[in-house]
């Protein structure tokens, strides 16, 4: 379920940059991937989704037969504002925390409505067509749709694990046999790196949001012990008051 190689062993060797403003690189496989830029990285091509430059999917040169113009206007029409607005009530709805769906949309597609993944994985939370069917998600490109989707599913292998996360994330993009004939995170590369960034990213939310809670409590208390002097301060203020008349 997660962009097929976005985690890739060994060190590379940056090869030739292409510019490239919303193209679509069609596989041979049959599948599309719509990305902002791209690069030569040793044998693969490595497709940006987005401003972000984690979020990218590397592809084997040699698995692209074409690179076209991305020409699908309802893709644009969905700004980063409405795409949070939809997070927020999704997981409202299935009492999920939104900053936790944020950082599995981030490792999934990095927040590109229109991508697919070598293996047919879809949208925003990259359901894979069979998951998306069982789900009742007529589109996956529709975030709206992805989102109800994804996040219902996330919600159901969370409860399936007793709310185990680690387990809940490996099974998102493993699957859920993987983690039980494994009792845990499968022994995979990818899976164990997509669960740790996802715990990273999330973490890191929290504290940020922890630092700007207390930041501003304490500089409201700052704040008010400015605006309300002592009986001493006034005092002490008016025989200065009284002295300079």
């Amino acid at each position: 379920m997660k962009l097929l190689a976005q985690f890739v062993l060994g060190v590379l060797v940056l090869g030739t940059s292409f510019a490239s403003a919303a193209d679509v690189a069609v596989l041979r496989n049959g599948f599309s991937i719509r990305h902002e830029r791209r690069e030569i990285v040793g044998s693969v091509t490595r497709l940006y989704l987005g401003a972000d430059k984690n979020g990218y999917v590397d592809v084997p040169t040699s698995d692209i037969e074409s690179f076209e113009e991305d020409i699908s206007a309802p893709a644009a029409a969905h700004s980063s504002q409405s795409v949070n607005e939809v997070v927020n009530i999704v997981s409202g709805r299935h009492h999920l925390d939104p900053d936790l769906i944020n950082s599995v949309i981030h490792a999934e597609s990095g927040f590109n409505p229109r991508a697919v993944s070598p293996k047919g994985a879809q949208g925003l939370m990259q359901l894979m067509p069979q998951t998306a069917s069982r789900l009742g998600v007529s589109n996956s490109f529709d975030p709206g749709d992805n989102l109800e989707g994804g996040t219902r599913y996330l919600r159901e292998l969370l409860e399936r694990y007793n709310f185990d996360l680690i387990k809940a994330l490996a099974a998102y993009n493993a699957g859920p046999g993987r983690v039980e004939q494994y009792h845990g995170v499968p022994p995979y590369y990818e899976t164990q790196a997509y669960v740790a960034r996802i715990i990273r990213d999330f973490n890191r939310k929290k504290l940020a949001e922890r630092k700007a809670i207390a930041s501003k409590s304490s500089g409201s208390q700052k704040s008010h012990t400015q605006r309300s002097p002592t009986a001493k301060q006034t005092a002490a203020l008016d025989t200065t008051q009284q002295a300079s008349r």
